[in-house]
């Protein structure tokens, strides 16, 4: 009778043990990412491809990125989706921002380019350029995106800030909803 009761007791405990182990095991398989970005949080991250700075279109459903030229007094900006992974064509014939330069506007008006590389063309590209000689100089700016239509959805007065962009989670401080 010890032995079936000390037996049944192994049993138990071995079972017990397994359970934990298994519980545990199933936390550490969820180690590995992050809950908050799958539940909306505020804690993810999307990195430019050409190293600029991204602006956030709506609920993240696109991005721009812009990128600045120094020596040639020229802005990049290109169009791309949500998560700063693949370019998005779109037929614009120019996109205007108005830059806040020493506290006077100036304006840019970006223009549609082409690349032989990818088939884009003038009225299908994700580039867009402008040029002006306060970019060589000017660092800091804030701006405002005046409109822009991304696959049929209009996105108007986008506000960021350039180097920073407008996805500023750690400051509350951000044009969009998650």
């Amino acid at each position: 009778m010890k032995t079936s009761i000390r037996t049944s007791f192994h049993a138990l405990a071995a079972a017990g043990v397994l359970a934990f182990a298994a519980g545990c095991h199933r936390h550490d398989d969820h180690a590995g990412h992050n809950h908050a970005a799958e539940s909306g949080g505020h804690h993810h991250e999307h990195k430019p491809p050409h190293g600029g700075t991204p602006v956030v279109l709506g609920d993240e459903a696109f991005h721009l990125e812009l990128v600045r030229d120094v020596e040639a007094g020229r802005l990049q900006l290109y169009v791309m989706d949500g998560e700063l992974e693949n370019f998005i064509r779109i037929p614009a014939a120019s996109i205007n921002l108005t830059a806040t330069v020493n506290g006077e506007p100036q304006t840019l008006v970006f223009r549609p380019v082409a690349n032989e590389a990818t088939g884009e063309t003038v009225g299908d590209t994700s580039l867009f350029e402008a040029e002006a000689d306060w970019i060589k100089t000017t660092a800091d700016f804030d701006a405002t995106l005046e409109t822009i239509t991304v696959k049929g959805a209009a996105f108007n007065d986008v506000k960021f800030n350039f180097p920073k962009g407008n996805d500023h989670d750690e400051d509350g401080d951000h044009d969009h909803k998650h």
